[in-house]
């Protein structure tokens, strides 16, 4: 498994940024052992349940990803008292 999510870190899929994204954290070895186990879990499931691998668009998970950060950033915004608004393309800094 650790191979396999190894080879997943060069890949444009959503396993492979989910790799990149651990190993920003937590460094290779850490990403190895974190994508090892979600290859692990989602493999178990599928034998378990007999149901097929449904692939998650890229653009899908990003921005998933892009909503969920501006969540926290809000909300942590908002426990130290500040307000954050969106900058809107084209506008002067």
């Amino acid at each position: 498994m650790r191979m396999a999510a190894q080879a997943l870190g060069r890949t444009q899929t959503v396993l492979g940024l989910f790799y990149r994204r651990i190993k920003s954290r937590i460094g290779g070895k850490g990403a190895v052992t974190a994508t090892a186990h979600k290859l692990a879990v989602l493999i178990y499931r599928m034998l378990k349940h007999g149901t097929e691998y449904v692939a998650v668009a890229l653009a899908d998970y990003e921005a998933k990803l892009k909503a969920k950060m501006m969540d926290s950033l809000q909300k942590k915004a908002k426990a130290l008292g500040f307000e954050l608004t969106p900058k809107v393309q084209g506008q002067p800094s």
